[in-house]
């Protein structure tokens, strides 16, 4: 990652900010969306630390373009995502309008507009990754329209890696301790091989339109 450009949105989650760290400590030049003041990061001479909302394709836009003046960008990262309710309990027939717009705005809304903004700077052999989970695959009561919308982010993924030269693909880390899951899961620090290896390592053939996780990298890398 040495010398790379890396955009991530929702950098100040769990996920988001140990991608950040994890790639800055690499080498790479980080340009880190957060959503508020949450984002506090080591190497400041490293990362670039902007004021976005990743529902705003303006915000995300001016983002974009302030990562084109390094160079191209390599790797786009569209971490931001919400869970209006409680893992396990939120069931879809109960949710809140307000609850699921937002969770569809930002979740699956958040990753067309990163991918969107970034397409005029993205480098040749630029990668995108796009964070999801089971929920996704395996539907289980409780996961209301967080489910809905991260199902919908895939198939936003998906559809980019149709159209476009660079490879776009999913990648599943397993459930990892954050907000949004009530603090249980795995350290965010223990997944960030995975996506270092889905950034260098795939072949971008296996990356584009596809979904990889945990045991496609250990496997891979074992």
């Amino acid at each position: 990652m040495e010398n790379s450009t890396v955009v991530v949105t929702g950098a100040g989650g769990a996920i988001g900010g140990a991608l950040v760290e994890a790639f800055a400590d690499e080498g790479a030049t980080v340009f880190a969306g957060v959503h508020s003041d949450e984002g506090q990061f080591a190497d400041t001479d490293r990362v670039e630390t902007m004021r976005v909302d990743a529902r705003d394709e303006f915000d995300v836009e001016y983002l974009m373009e302030d990562a084109a003046g390094t160079g191209e960008i390599d790797l786009v990262l569209p971490c931001a995502a919400v869970f209006h309710g409680d893992p396990g309990e939120q069931r879809l027939a109960e949710e809140g309008y307000a609850a699921f717009d937002d969770e569809y705005r930002t979740n699956a809304r958040g990753v067309f507009v990163a991918i969107k903004e970034a397409l005029p700077h993205l480098a040749d052999d630029a990668r995108v990754l796009v964070p999801s989970g089971s929920i996704t695959q395996d539907a289980k009561p409780g996961y209301g329209g967080y489910a809905v919308s991260k199902a919908a982010a895939e198939a936003v993924a998906r559809q980019f890696a149709a159209e476009i030269d660079q490879a776009v693909g999913v990648v599943d880390p397993g459930v990892v301790a954050s907000d949004l899951t009530g603090e249980q899961g795995r350290d965010p620090a223990d997944v960030v091989g995975l996506f270092h290896w889905a950034a260098t390592a795939l072949a971008a053939g296996e990356l584009d339109g596809e979904r990889v996780g945990l045991g496609d990298w250990k496997k891979a890398t074992r």
